[in-house]
């Protein structure tokens, strides 16, 4: 674990340079819009450890698949999230020597990432090999307000002499994925052109033909004046820059300023590229640099309102809870149905930037309360458009009948994962698609949503959950064979608890969902059972008979539902018996000796506990939980959150925040030694969680929002607002009592601790 982020309520703060932490600090440092994105790399020249990446969101490369090409319905490709050009690019020379922090005195180095405006600020102190000595401010940006429009301000000071400065601004797309297969490069050049201050690097993605235009305008200033740049001599592939040369005495600064926009063919004809990227320049141009960075302030106070949480007495969990709201909002802003939330969204190229199971179970949560309806509707959206080559997924697998199996990783609806196990086992996302549907119905109360899209996804993961499984002769039951759960620290294992008890789930609510379409839409229902061919006597029959006698392993002595079963033949030791130097196990032990030990990666049943605590009472937790938590190491990403909820159920508030400190800090302090290659970004919206549904005790029941909250003794007390059903409320807790504004002018009914309360416009405070 690193300790070396420095706690402050707005600001992410790096002091000093330690060149073998710049990776991690490029993935914490990141910046990006929902449209387009990079990893805080220096804009001047760096030879030290870097991994550089800029990214566009939607456009991606099938790259080949390294293993089970043999295989019967495996994946032909993985796709991957590009590293696209880079356009931040400043080659910078004092009298012909070039700045470079690997091989420069650094002096006063100093990374801020502030959040209540989003910008990136860099500044350092730098003595060249000659002596000469430079001060340098950098701020940059990705514009929320304009999600074409991204800029930078450079501004380069004299400290101890008279010199030439010599600024070559370029934009590089000669780039490659950090774990690209044989070294392949993904781009080729379609053109380029420097016109004066403006450049355009136009490029095509191999195989799917994605285009991007990368263009940038670059002003230099001394005094105020603006030095004209002329294209540069550099004549190299995929590559363009223009330079300038301004002679600077002592104490005197030159101003840099970059506009880019990455205008992609998923938005623009391909023909137009250049001439929307001049267009976005122009009218970015205009407004200036400073006007820009207001613009983005106003459009991030906007989405504080919406979604900050406010925490007083804890200055650590305050910059950890903003930190990961911050990540998340520029990541994704709902804006287009095409796109979704990568594992690690703008910060890396790990996991692929895919989509998985993480955004239903995860995100949809955050965006429901923190967002208007329509950006978690549009994630739904995106799983029904792909709904079509679920059931050819499905069907490459032998399932059949319009049997849907979503993909565990994908791009545009195939699957594309690299790992059988995963590939062919890991089929509860499924269960996790559907069960988003519930929740954006039980929290919007859009029930149109099944008619108009939900019930046909339904359908589809209840035919195929009905084939998966098959009858035991020997338990008289329906088992599913041959799985993995959330927990890849086992594989290929029969009957695992969550997956049985979400497959079930799933049966009864496609048959529930089907009766309140046709009560509320009998004609939209009678084209979708036409549409579907649904048999609806004998499908809905044989659904709820696999889901009434679907088997559960179970463990009467130690009274605790079972991973899978023969999870009581591993040998049953706990984690307080394992080494630190053991730790993280996937970076210390053997995949074999992971596979047949009992330590949990993340707790399964635990998992469906979280979705399904309904069903069970407070002692039938605790007893699982506490055997499940004595074996799991957390090292999912997706693990504390979870285990944080449930434990503020138990009112166990000494691991409830515990757990909430890991998730939330997972990636500031570099809990599991692997920040370096991203951000946690779809974990991330667990910490959110982890306060507003663990702390605060949120649900909703009966159509209302209740709360069962707490504050942790480290806390004074916590706020934030929430949006349901059209009204917000803000929520302001302490030990004693919950304080509730209701913006609205209608009254809303809330429940706290199971009493209900009216809470008419204007602010009341209920003591318990």
């Amino acid at each position: 674990m690193k300790n070396y982020i420095q706690a402050e309520e707005w600001n992410i703060i790096e002091e000093g340079f330690d060149p073998h932490l710049n990776k991690i600090s490029e993935s914490i440092f990141s910046i990006g819009n929902g449209r387009m994105g990079q990893r805080a790399n220096f804009e001047e020249q760096y030879q030290g450890e870097t991994l550089q990446g800029n990214y566009v969101a939607g456009v991606y490369y099938p790259d080949k698949t390294r293993v089970g090409w043999w295989k019967n319905g495996y994946p032909d490709y993985f796709a991957k999230v590009l590293n696209a050009a880079n356009w931040i690019g400043l080659h910078l020379s004092i009298d012909g020597e070039v700045i470079d922090l690997s091989q420069a005195k650094v002096s006063a180095f100093q990374r801020l990432l502030n959040m209540k405006e989003g910008y990136l600020q860099r500044s350092f102190t730098a003595e060249l090999s000659s002596g000469k000595q430079i001060a340098v401010v950098a701020k940059r940006f990705c514009s929320l307000a304009d999600d074409e429009v991204a800029a930078l301000h450079y501004q380069l000071t004299a400290l101890n002499f008279d010199g030439q400065l010599t600024v070559t601004s370029f934009t590089d797309g000669d780039v490659k994925n950090q774990d690209s297969n044989y070294e392949e490069k993904f781009w080729d050049e379609v053109s380029r052109q420097e016109d004066g201050d403006t450049t355009y690097l136009t490029l095509r993605t191999k195989k799917t033909e994605f285009e991007v235009c990368t263009a940038t305008k670059t002003s230099l200033l001394l005094h105020g004046q603006a030095v004209a740049f002329t294209a540069a001599k550099e004549n190299k592939d995929k590559f363009v820059s223009v330079s300038a040369t301004v002679n600077l005495k002592q104490g005197e600064h030159a101003d840099i300023y970059k506009i880019a926009t990455n205008i992609s063919s998923m938005n623009y004809a391909k023909n137009e590229l250049q001439q929307v990227s001049s267009q976005v320049l122009v009218r970015a141009s205009a407004t200036g640099f400073d006007q820009l960075l207001a613009d983005q302030a106003a459009a991030w106070a906007t989405k504080w309102e919406e979604s900050d949480i406010l925490i007083e007495g804890d200055v650590a969990a305050q910059q950890a809870i903003r930190f990961n709201i911050f990540q998340m909002n520029q990541t994704y802003t709902g804006k287009d149905a095409r796109l979704n939330i990568g594992p690690k969204g703008f910060t890396g190229e790990k996991y692929g930037g895919s989509t998985y199971w993480d955004t239903e179970a995860y995100c949809i949560p955050f965006y429901l309360a923190t967002a208007p309806a329509e950006v978690s509707k549009n994630l739904l959206i995106y799983r029904y458009k792909h709904l079509q080559k679920a059931i050819e997924n499905a069907q490459k697998l032998g399932f059949n009948n319009g049997a849907a199996l979503y993909p565990m990783v994908t791009m545009n609806g195939e699957e594309c994962h690299n790992e059988w196990e995963i590939t062919f086992e890991e089929i509860h996302r499924n269960g996790a698609i559907a069960f988003a549907i519930y929740n954006y119905i039980r929290y919007t109360g859009d029930e149109s949503y099944l008619q108009e899209y939900g019930l046909e996804v339904l359908i589809g993961i209840a035919r195929f959950w009905k084939q998966r499984v098959n009858w035991s002769g020997d338990k008289n039951k329906f088992v599913m064979l041959g799985v993995t759960g959330p927990n890849e620290y086992e594989n290929n294992i029969n009957n695992n608890w969550y997956t049985n008890t979400l497959a079930a789930w799933c049966l009864n609510y496609a048959v529930e969902a089907a009766a309140i379409v046709e009560k509320n839409a009998p004609e939209l229902y009678s084209q979708i059972v036409a549409k579907t061919n649904l048999q609806e006597a004998a499908e809905f029959g044989d659904w709820k008979n696999v889901a009434d006698n679907m088997y559960y392993p179970y463990d009467e002595k130690a009274d605790v539902f079972l991973q899978q079963d023969g999870f009581l033949d591993k040998e049953q030791m706990l984690v307080a018996d394992l080494p630190a130097a053991d730790r993280p196990l996937n970076q210390k032990w053997s995949w074999d000796r992971i596979l047949r030990s009992v330590f949990i990666k993340q707790a399964d049943v635990l998992q469906g506990f979280y979705f399904f605590e309904d069903n069970y009472d407070l002692e039938t937790l605790r007893r699982n939980f506490n055997f499940y938590e004595a074996r799991t190491v957390h090292e999912s990403s997706l693990s504390p959150c979870v285990h944080s909820i449930l434990a503020s159920r138990l009112n166990d508030g000494e691991k409830a925040y515990e757990f909430y400190l890991r998730t939330a800090r997972l990636d500031l302090d570099d809990y599991n030694n692997d920040t370096e290659d991203g951000l946690h970004i779809t974990s991330m919206a667990g910490t959110w969680m982890s306060i507003v549904e663990g702390f605060a005790g949120m649900r909703v029941r009966d159509h209302q929002l209740k709360f069962s909250p707490f504050v942790p003794s480290q806390w004074k007390s916590f706020s934030f607002n929430i949006t349901f059903r059209g009204t917000t409320l803000k929520i302001k807790i302490t030990s004693t009592e919950i304080s509730i504004t209701n913006d609205a002018p209608e009254t809303l009914t809330v429940q706290v601790f199971d009493q209900a309360y009216e809470i008419p416009q204007g602010q009341k405070t209920i003591t318990y």
